[in-house]
Protein backbone atom coordinates (compact mmCIF):
# COMPACT_ATOMS: atom_id res chain seq x y z
CA UNK A 1 0.00 0.00 0.00
CA UNK A 2 1.08 3.74 -0.91
CA UNK A 3 0.02 6.81 -0.20
CA UNK A 4 -0.96 9.20 -2.73
CA UNK A 5 -1.71 12.72 -0.41
CA UNK A 6 -1.79 13.97 2.62
CA UNK A 7 -2.60 12.14 5.99
CA UNK A 8 -5.74 12.80 7.54
CA UNK A 9 -5.68 15.20 10.46
CA UNK A 10 -6.73 15.48 14.41
CA UNK A 11 -6.96 17.94 16.84
CA UNK A 12 -4.15 17.50 19.93
CA UNK A 13 -5.80 17.55 23.40
CA UNK A 14 -9.67 18.15 21.98
CA UNK A 15 -11.51 20.11 19.78
CA UNK A 16 -9.58 23.40 20.54
CA UNK A 17 -6.21 22.35 20.72
CA UNK A 18 -4.04 22.66 17.22
CA UNK A 19 -4.25 20.65 13.99
CA UNK A 20 -1.69 17.75 13.50
CA UNK A 21 -1.89 14.71 11.07
CA UNK A 22 -3.20 11.75 12.74
CA UNK A 23 0.31 9.73 12.27
CA UNK A 24 3.57 11.43 13.77
CA UNK A 25 7.23 11.09 13.76
CA UNK A 26 9.06 9.63 16.59
CA UNK A 27 12.77 10.92 15.98
CA UNK A 28 14.61 9.71 18.66
CA UNK A 29 16.44 6.95 16.35
CA UNK A 30 18.05 9.43 13.95
CA UNK A 31 20.60 10.48 16.03
CA UNK A 32 20.32 7.74 19.07
CA UNK A 33 19.88 4.54 20.64
CA UNK A 34 19.48 2.03 17.00
CA UNK A 35 23.14 2.56 15.50
CA UNK A 36 24.65 3.59 13.42
CA UNK A 37 22.94 6.08 11.08
CA UNK A 38 22.90 8.52 8.17
CA UNK A 39 22.08 12.08 9.07
CA UNK A 40 21.74 13.18 5.49
CA UNK A 41 18.74 10.66 4.92
CA UNK A 42 17.13 11.17 8.41
CA UNK A 43 16.96 14.99 7.12
CA UNK A 44 15.54 14.01 3.88
CA UNK A 45 12.79 11.94 5.98
CA UNK A 46 11.80 14.43 8.46
CA UNK A 47 11.54 16.55 4.76
CA UNK A 48 9.48 13.76 3.22
CA UNK A 49 7.42 13.47 6.61
CA UNK A 50 5.65 16.55 6.03
CA UNK A 51 4.98 16.48 2.50
CA UNK A 52 2.41 13.62 3.69
CA UNK A 53 1.19 15.10 6.28
CA UNK A 54 3.09 13.85 9.35
CA UNK A 55 3.12 17.32 11.40
CA UNK A 56 4.11 16.22 14.97
CA UNK A 57 8.02 15.80 15.21
CA UNK A 58 8.59 13.83 18.56
CA UNK A 59 11.77 14.13 20.77
CA UNK A 60 13.15 14.30 24.21
CA UNK A 61 16.79 16.08 25.78
CA UNK A 62 17.73 12.49 26.84
CA UNK A 63 17.76 11.63 23.25
CA UNK A 64 21.67 11.80 23.34
CA UNK A 65 22.18 14.33 25.80
CA UNK A 66 20.32 17.01 23.36
CA UNK A 67 21.89 16.05 20.53
CA UNK A 68 18.58 14.72 19.58
CA UNK A 69 17.06 18.13 19.56
CA UNK A 70 20.44 19.79 17.90
CA UNK A 71 19.98 17.52 14.91
CA UNK A 72 15.61 18.42 14.61
CA UNK A 73 16.69 22.22 15.01
CA UNK A 74 17.66 23.30 11.34
CA UNK A 75 14.45 21.24 10.25
CA UNK A 76 12.42 23.03 13.13
CA UNK A 77 13.92 26.72 12.03
CA UNK A 78 12.50 25.68 8.04
CA UNK A 79 9.53 24.46 8.92
CA UNK A 80 8.52 26.75 12.21
CA UNK A 81 4.66 27.40 11.75
CA UNK A 82 3.93 23.88 10.11
CA UNK A 83 5.12 21.96 12.49
CA UNK A 84 4.16 20.95 16.23
CA UNK A 85 7.51 20.54 17.90
CA UNK A 86 7.84 17.70 21.13
CA UNK A 87 10.15 17.57 23.45
CA UNK A 88 10.53 16.44 27.03
CA UNK A 89 12.53 16.80 30.21
CA UNK A 90 12.74 14.41 33.92
CA UNK A 91 14.40 11.19 31.98
CA UNK A 92 18.65 11.11 31.85
CA UNK A 93 20.98 8.64 30.47
CA UNK A 94 23.66 7.28 33.20
CA UNK A 95 27.05 8.36 31.97
CA UNK A 96 28.22 5.73 33.44
CA UNK A 97 25.82 2.84 32.90
CA UNK A 98 24.27 3.83 29.60
CA UNK A 99 22.05 1.34 30.05
CA UNK A 100 20.75 3.06 33.36
CA UNK A 101 17.75 5.83 33.21
CA UNK A 102 18.15 8.61 35.98
CA UNK A 103 14.64 10.33 36.88
CA UNK A 104 14.70 14.25 37.80
CA UNK A 105 11.53 16.00 38.75
CA UNK A 106 13.13 18.58 41.00
CA UNK A 107 11.47 22.27 40.10
CA UNK A 108 15.09 24.00 39.45
CA UNK A 109 15.67 21.27 37.37
CA UNK A 110 12.80 21.42 35.16
CA UNK A 111 13.13 25.38 34.75
CA UNK A 112 16.59 24.73 33.80
CA UNK A 113 15.56 21.94 30.89
CA UNK A 114 12.86 23.71 29.44
CA UNK A 115 15.69 26.68 28.85
CA UNK A 116 18.08 24.25 27.71
CA UNK A 117 15.41 22.46 25.12
CA UNK A 118 14.63 25.83 23.35
CA UNK A 119 18.01 26.86 23.02
CA UNK A 120 19.20 23.44 21.40
CA UNK A 121 15.83 23.33 19.18
CA UNK A 122 16.02 27.12 18.80
CA UNK A 123 12.66 28.29 19.19
CA UNK A 124 10.43 30.27 21.82
CA UNK A 125 8.18 28.36 22.86
CA UNK A 126 8.00 24.25 22.75
CA UNK A 127 4.35 23.23 21.17
CA UNK A 128 4.07 20.21 23.32
CA UNK A 129 6.18 19.54 26.14
CA UNK A 130 6.02 16.21 28.70
CA UNK A 131 7.17 14.76 31.68
CA UNK A 132 8.94 11.88 30.33
CA UNK A 133 9.40 9.92 33.69
CA UNK A 134 7.18 10.39 37.25
CA UNK A 135 9.94 10.62 39.89
CA UNK A 136 7.93 8.81 42.56
CA UNK A 137 8.90 11.17 45.17
CA UNK A 138 7.30 13.80 43.98
CA UNK A 139 4.04 14.67 44.08
CA UNK A 140 2.50 14.58 40.01
CA UNK A 141 0.68 17.72 41.36
CA UNK A 142 4.10 19.47 42.00
CA UNK A 143 5.83 18.42 38.90
CA UNK A 144 2.52 19.51 36.89
CA UNK A 145 2.46 22.74 38.65
CA UNK A 146 6.02 24.11 37.61
CA UNK A 147 4.91 22.84 34.05
CA UNK A 148 2.06 25.46 34.37
CA UNK A 149 4.07 28.29 35.02
CA UNK A 150 6.23 27.19 31.90
CA UNK A 151 2.73 27.68 30.03
CA UNK A 152 1.94 31.01 31.88
CA UNK A 153 5.75 32.14 30.82
CA UNK A 154 5.14 31.18 27.29
CA UNK A 155 7.99 29.11 27.45
CA UNK A 156 5.41 26.27 26.41
CA UNK A 157 2.10 26.05 24.71
CA UNK A 158 0.54 22.43 25.98
CA UNK A 159 1.35 20.05 28.54
CA UNK A 160 2.05 15.93 28.10
CA UNK A 161 2.64 13.02 30.26
CA UNK A 162 4.51 10.09 29.64
CA UNK A 163 4.06 6.66 31.20
CA UNK A 164 1.56 8.09 33.93
CA UNK A 165 -1.19 5.88 35.62
CA UNK A 166 -4.72 6.52 34.96
CA UNK A 167 -4.94 8.20 38.51
CA UNK A 168 -1.79 10.26 38.22
CA UNK A 169 -3.29 11.92 34.85
CA UNK A 170 -6.36 12.31 36.58
CA UNK A 171 -4.78 14.47 39.50
CA UNK A 172 -2.40 16.21 36.94
CA UNK A 173 -5.56 17.23 35.20
CA UNK A 174 -6.92 19.10 38.22
CA UNK A 175 -3.95 20.99 38.44
CA UNK A 176 -3.61 22.27 34.87
CA UNK A 177 -5.26 20.67 31.31
CA UNK A 178 -2.88 17.64 29.82
CA UNK A 179 -3.05 17.95 25.98
CA UNK A 180 -1.07 14.11 25.46
CA UNK A 181 -0.09 11.38 27.26
CA UNK A 182 2.44 9.34 25.47
CA UNK A 183 2.78 5.67 26.94
CA UNK A 184 3.42 2.63 24.92
CA UNK A 185 0.74 1.19 22.84
CA UNK A 186 0.63 -1.94 20.34
CA UNK A 187 -0.03 -4.85 19.03
CA UNK A 188 3.00 -6.20 21.48
CA UNK A 189 2.11 -3.95 24.79
CA UNK A 190 -1.75 -3.16 25.84
CA UNK A 191 -1.01 -2.57 29.66
CA UNK A 192 -2.82 1.05 29.31
CA UNK A 193 -5.85 -0.17 28.41
CA UNK A 194 -6.76 -1.20 31.75
CA UNK A 195 -6.49 2.09 33.57
CA UNK A 196 -4.62 4.79 31.15
CA UNK A 197 -6.72 5.07 28.42
CA UNK A 198 -10.18 5.16 29.87
CA UNK A 199 -8.69 7.69 32.02
CA UNK A 200 -7.41 9.51 28.73
CA UNK A 201 -10.80 9.22 27.30
CA UNK A 202 -12.48 10.79 30.77
CA UNK A 203 -9.75 13.71 30.20
CA UNK A 204 -10.20 14.42 26.61
CA UNK A 205 -6.43 14.74 26.00
CA UNK A 206 -4.80 12.74 23.26
CA UNK A 207 -2.86 9.45 23.64
CA UNK A 208 0.17 9.51 21.54
CA UNK A 209 1.40 5.74 20.98
CA UNK A 210 4.93 5.43 21.06
CA UNK A 211 6.74 2.23 19.70
CA UNK A 212 3.85 1.10 17.80
CA UNK A 213 5.84 -0.96 16.11
CA UNK A 214 6.88 -3.01 18.76
CA UNK A 215 10.48 -1.14 18.21
CA UNK A 216 10.60 -2.97 14.54
CA UNK A 217 10.20 -6.10 16.01
CA UNK A 218 6.46 -6.30 14.84
CA UNK A 219 7.55 -5.04 11.39
CA UNK A 220 10.02 -8.73 11.00
CA UNK A 221 12.67 -6.23 10.40
CA UNK A 222 14.99 -8.31 13.19
CA UNK A 223 14.07 -11.70 15.11
CA UNK A 224 16.78 -11.32 17.53
CA UNK A 225 18.31 -8.12 19.23
CA UNK A 226 21.72 -9.83 19.85
CA UNK A 227 22.43 -11.49 16.83
CA UNK A 228 20.59 -8.87 14.52
CA UNK A 229 21.32 -5.40 15.77
CA UNK A 230 24.17 -3.35 15.95
CA UNK A 231 26.09 -3.65 19.27
CA UNK A 232 25.15 0.21 20.24
CA UNK A 233 21.31 -0.46 19.57
CA UNK A 234 19.71 -0.43 22.84
CA UNK A 235 17.26 -3.05 21.93
CA UNK A 236 19.61 -5.36 22.76
CA UNK A 237 18.92 -4.52 26.39
CA UNK A 238 15.40 -5.29 26.25
CA UNK A 239 14.03 -8.36 27.26
CA UNK A 240 11.26 -9.57 24.80
CA UNK A 241 14.22 -9.22 21.69
CA UNK A 242 16.54 -11.46 23.18
CA UNK A 243 17.03 -15.35 23.49
CA UNK A 244 14.21 -17.59 24.23
CA UNK A 245 11.58 -14.27 24.52
CA UNK A 246 12.68 -12.98 20.72
CA UNK A 247 12.14 -16.83 19.48
CA UNK A 248 8.76 -17.42 21.29
CA UNK A 249 7.59 -13.68 20.21
CA UNK A 250 8.15 -14.23 16.46
CA UNK A 251 5.96 -16.63 16.76
CA UNK A 252 3.48 -14.66 17.41
CA UNK A 253 3.50 -12.09 14.14
CA UNK A 254 1.82 -14.81 12.15
CA UNK A 255 -1.20 -13.73 12.45
CA UNK A 256 0.04 -10.37 11.25
CA UNK A 257 1.60 -11.69 8.17
CA UNK A 258 -1.56 -13.25 7.93
CA UNK A 259 -3.41 -10.77 7.58
CA UNK A 260 -0.47 -8.46 5.89
CA UNK A 261 -0.90 -11.20 3.08
CA UNK A 262 -4.55 -11.41 2.67
CA UNK A 263 -4.55 -7.36 2.29
CA UNK A 264 -1.72 -6.98 -0.14
CA UNK A 265 0.20 -4.66 2.68
CA UNK A 266 3.36 -4.83 4.98
CA UNK A 267 3.45 -6.03 8.63
CA UNK A 268 4.14 -2.60 9.70
CA UNK A 269 1.01 -1.34 7.91
CA UNK A 270 -0.97 -3.74 9.76
CA UNK A 271 0.19 -2.63 12.81
CA UNK A 272 0.24 0.77 12.70
CA UNK A 273 -3.30 0.51 11.45
CA UNK A 274 -4.33 -1.34 14.82
CA UNK A 275 -2.99 0.90 16.54
CA UNK A 276 -5.15 4.01 14.96
CA UNK A 277 -8.35 1.77 15.18
CA UNK A 278 -8.23 1.87 18.85
CA UNK A 279 -9.60 4.97 18.95
CA UNK A 280 -12.57 4.05 17.31
CA UNK A 281 -12.86 1.20 19.80
CA UNK A 282 -11.62 3.09 23.11
CA UNK A 283 -13.33 7.01 22.11
CA UNK A 284 -9.76 8.52 22.73
CA UNK A 285 -7.72 10.89 20.41
CA UNK A 286 -4.69 8.66 18.79
CA UNK A 287 -1.58 9.69 17.10
CA UNK A 288 1.12 6.90 16.45
CA UNK A 289 4.33 8.40 16.48
CA UNK A 290 6.56 5.82 14.82
CA UNK A 291 10.02 6.43 14.17
CA UNK A 292 11.97 5.91 11.17
CA UNK A 293 15.27 7.21 9.79
CA UNK A 294 14.14 6.33 5.99
CA UNK A 295 11.71 8.06 3.34
CA UNK A 296 10.59 4.46 1.97
CA UNK A 297 9.52 4.04 5.91
CA UNK A 298 7.82 6.66 6.55
CA UNK A 299 6.14 6.27 3.36
CA UNK A 300 5.17 3.38 3.99
CA UNK A 301 3.79 4.02 7.76
CA UNK A 302 2.05 7.33 6.60
CA UNK A 303 -0.15 4.92 3.87
CA UNK A 304 -1.10 3.16 6.94
CA UNK A 305 -3.60 5.71 7.83
CA UNK A 306 -6.11 4.41 4.77
CA UNK A 307 -6.03 0.95 6.20
CA UNK A 308 -8.97 -0.04 8.02
CA UNK A 309 -9.29 -3.73 9.06
CA UNK A 310 -12.25 -5.45 9.66
CA UNK A 311 -13.60 -7.00 12.36
CA UNK A 312 -12.53 -9.93 11.86
CA UNK A 313 -9.06 -9.32 11.24
CA UNK A 314 -8.85 -7.58 14.55
CA UNK A 315 -10.28 -10.60 16.14
CA UNK A 316 -7.35 -12.53 14.76
CA UNK A 317 -5.39 -9.75 16.02
CA UNK A 318 -6.62 -9.58 19.68
CA UNK A 319 -4.36 -12.52 21.10
CA UNK A 320 -1.27 -11.40 20.74
CA UNK A 321 -0.21 -9.29 23.64
CA UNK A 322 -1.25 -11.38 26.43
CA UNK A 323 0.62 -14.54 24.90
CA UNK A 324 4.72 -11.74 25.08
CA UNK A 325 7.44 -12.86 26.80
CA UNK A 326 9.19 -10.46 28.21
CA UNK A 327 8.76 -7.35 29.65
CA UNK A 328 8.80 -4.00 27.84
CA UNK A 329 11.99 -3.26 29.77
CA UNK A 330 14.58 -4.78 31.83
CA UNK A 331 13.93 -2.59 34.88
CA UNK A 332 9.46 -1.65 34.29
CA UNK A 333 9.53 0.51 37.78
CA UNK A 334 9.27 4.15 36.08
CA UNK A 335 6.06 2.74 33.62
CA UNK A 336 2.84 2.77 34.43
CA UNK A 337 2.33 -0.54 34.30
CA UNK A 338 4.34 -0.93 37.74
CA UNK A 339 1.85 1.62 39.70
CA UNK A 340 -1.21 0.57 38.05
Amino acid sequence: MSIDHRIPTTRLGGPTGPEVGVQGLGCMGMSFAYGPTDAAEARATLERALELGVTMYDTADAYGAGENEKFLAPFVAAHRDEITIATKFGLAIDPEDTTKRIINNDPAYIRRCVDDSLRRLGVDVIDLYYMHRRALHVPVEETVGVMAELVAAGKVKQLGLSEVTGGELRAAQAVHPIAAVQSEWSLFSRDIEAGVVPAVAETGATLVAYSPLGRGFLTGAFASAEKDLDATDFRRHQPRFNGANAEANGALLEPVREVARTRGVTLGQVALAWVQQQAQVHGVGVVPIPGTRRRTRVEENAAATQLVLSAGELALLEPIAERVAGPRYADMTFTSAARE
